[in-house]
């Protein structure tokens, strides 16, 4: 393979490197651009740990003369480093000529070998010191852009709620404490319990204390649909929990799991409402099927990012059972059925 500068890996140098793989005594190969070929200059077999031997890099090399060197590494010792040693005090035109053909270097020997490289442009950077910051670097974290940072803490969040807690025997702790998501206040799980039964409030609004993140009591009311809107916080995210009106639901009592996230609320709370809106439901069903309650949570969950547009019409659209679609459904498949189908007439005769 050659380089756009037109400079190859020698005969000689494909030889040597293969030799070296074999015997696997050699730590060191270096390498020249002479007589427009890449050429093997010296190896050098290992006299220590890979760490011992990379001090002696600085004395391999020359000051102002770029060189290629390949490194053998103790673990696994199949692999290679290659270091592009190109000095800042090195000419011009040998800089250029050794950036333009590290890449040939390493595909014409087997890019597979290599798993590291080094750009060294003093013999400062030929240490095992320089080597050792070099993966530390490589291990460090990268960067992230404000957008990556905000995607990563949402990622971090939904873990957290998926991840099971233990906290010991305490008698007082709430039964869902021990499940997945947020643990649940005595006073928010007694309150869903007593909407379920029917007796006297309709709804049920609850909040994350972030510190203990436990799902804590914000209010528990008897709400008619036409309040529901006004209810709920303008400002910041809420879950709650409201028992639909009969002329919703069935002679059994239901209720529908609503997630409020105003839009000028502020991010974090934002990120934090939304990681938990699953395990919330699961574990508001966990409180009616411990306490033997026959009300039953709807499948279908309600999300709004504006609380005044919550009434009876919104919600039975949204759980569908406006009966809006079967109506508008039934005629167009009527139609269908009448219709006949009507067969292209072909092309006229010619006489």
């Amino acid at each position: 393979m050659s380089a756009p500068t037109g400079i190859a890996v020698s005969e000689e140098l494909s030889s040597v490197f293969a030799s070296a793989i074999e015997s696997q005594n050699v730590r060191f190969l270096k390498i020249s651009i002479r007589n427009e070929s890449l050429q093997p200059d010296e190896t050098i077999a290992p006299s220590g740990t890979l760490e011992q031997d990379l001090d002696r890099l600085n004395t391999i090399v020359e000051a102002d003369i770029p060189a290629y060197v390949l490194v053998r590494l103790d673990d696994p010792p199949s692999e290679w480093l290659a270091i592009y040693y190109v000095p800042d005090t090195a000419k011009v035109r040998d800089k250029m000529l050794y950036a333009a053909t590290r890449t040939t270097l390493t595909k014409s020997l087997g890019a597979a070998h290599f798993t590291d490289s080094i750009f060294a442009t003093s013999k400062d950077d030929l240490s095992a010191d320089a080597y050792s910051k070099h993966k530390q670097h490589l291990a460090a974290p990268k960067p992230m852009s404000a957008r990556e940072k905000e995607i990563e803490a949402v990622k971090a969040a939904e873990r957290q709620a998926g991840s099971y807690t233990y906290e010991g025997s305490n008698a007082r702790r709430s039964h869902v404490a021990s499940g997945v998501g947020f643990k649940w206040s005595s006073e928010a799980d007694g309150a869903v319990k007593e909407l379920a039964s029917g007796s006297g409030i309709s709804l049920v609004v609850l909040h994350i204390d972030a510190p203990s993140e436990t799902i804590i009591l914000s209010s528990a009311t008897d709400c008619p649909v036409e309040q529901l809107g006004s209810s709920l916080p303008s400002s910041e995210p809420s879950y709650a929990f409201f028992a639909l009106p009969l002329s919703l639901t069935s002679s059994q009592r239901e209720l529908v799991f609503i997630y409020s996230c105003p839009s000028s609320s502020p991010v974090k709370n934002r990120m934090l409402y939304s990681s938990g809106v699953g395990t919330t439901t699961l574990d508001a069903k966990r409180v009616l099927d411990l306490a033997g309650n026959e009300a039953t949570i709807v499948p279908r969950k309600i999300e709004t990012s504006d609380p005044s547009e919550l009434d009876e019409k919104y919600l039975a659209v949204e759980l569908g059972r406006d009966g809006s679609a079967a109506t508008a459904a039934a005629p167009a498949i009527q139609s269908e059925e009448k219709k006949p189908f009507a067969r292209p007439k072909g092309p006229g005769r010619k006489r």
